[in-house]
């Protein structure tokens, strides 16, 4: 039971250095997650591809900024616009480098549902691009495990240059499964300062196309990729249940980012200098 241990025990509580912070109740969904529910999957033309993502850069918002639907392929497009008072794109981040390497740290990011986070090459310094984080976490009802591998966002297409210049962050990944060659799909968080802290622009692009067997798959590669399509649908979470997820932990995690980077981003701030 250690093994799927939701939240803080008690000897956690008392002895954690991030306990604190730790705050197992989550705020209502923002206004834009809860109609999106209401409205359910839509038309797919309105979600672009993950071909598209670095438009993402230019001023302005996409067609639909949260929601979810289902192409004809067989993939998921999950969006998720999540609004961030006092935060910089800065404090993302430094979070993404410093929160895989132990589980006390993965838990304050969403309480009901996060049960581990280690880094697959066992170090524990604060960085996450060309790594590859192991989690176990539930999607709605439903325990998963997966592995996230972070890439530059020069790998998905974006200006890194002027990605900085308008103080922006772009976290990229590849969405696999612990110990297997096969991608599922991508996973972007944009984040961009606006007038009071940030928003964050998540997008979740998950199988179909964006299945792919390795991170640099020949022709043999992308044939046997395109064969695998279907059983990667099958093991697709649930597009909403995506989208509560990532709606909650982003939000939850953001009302105390702040004080949380304060304490122990001084690392980060030493390398930034």
């Amino acid at each position: 039971m250690t093994e799927r241990l939701l939240g803080y025990s008690e000897q956690e509580l008392a002895q954690s250095p991030y306990a604190r912070f730790y705050d197992p109740e989550l705020d209502p969904l923002q206004p834009q997650v809860a109609e999106a529910l209401l409205v359910g999957p839509q038309a797919y033309e309105l979600f672009a591809p993950a071909t598209d993502a670095t438009s993402m850069i230019e001023p302005g918002y996409w067609p639909v900024e949260t929601g979810y639907a289902r192409p004809p392929d067989g993939s998921i497009r999950v969006f998720c616009l999540t609004k961030m008072p006092r935060v910089t794109p800065q404090m993302w981040d430094w979070w993404f480098g410093w929160h895989g390497c132990e589980a006390q740290r993965y838990k304050l990011w969403h309480p009901k549902a996060h049960v581990n986070a280690q880094w697959a090459d066992g170090r524990t310094d604060e960085s996450y691009i060309g790594r590859v984080s192991h989690i176990t976490e539930y999607l709605g009802p439903k325990l998963v495990k997966g592995a996230i591998g972070f890439v530059s966002p020069s790998v998905m297409g974006f200006d890194e240059a002027r990605l900085a210049k308008q103080g922006e962050v772009a976290i990229c990944a590849r969405v696999g499964l612990p110990g297997a060659p096969l991608k599922a799909g991508w996973l972007l968080h944009q984040l961009r300062p606006v007038e009071g802290g940030s928003e964050m622009r998540s997008r979740m692009w998950m199988g179909g196309e964006n299945v792919a067997l390795g991170d640099n798959p020949g022709t043999l590669g992308r044939g046997i990729a395109k064969g695998l399509r279907p059983i990667a649908g099958k093991l697709l979470p649930s597009p909403a249940d995506l989208l509560v997820h990532n709606a909650q932990e982003m939000a939850h995690l953001a009302g105390f980012l702040p004080e949380l980077f304060e304490e122990f981003g001084a690392a980060y701030l030493e390398r930034q200098a």
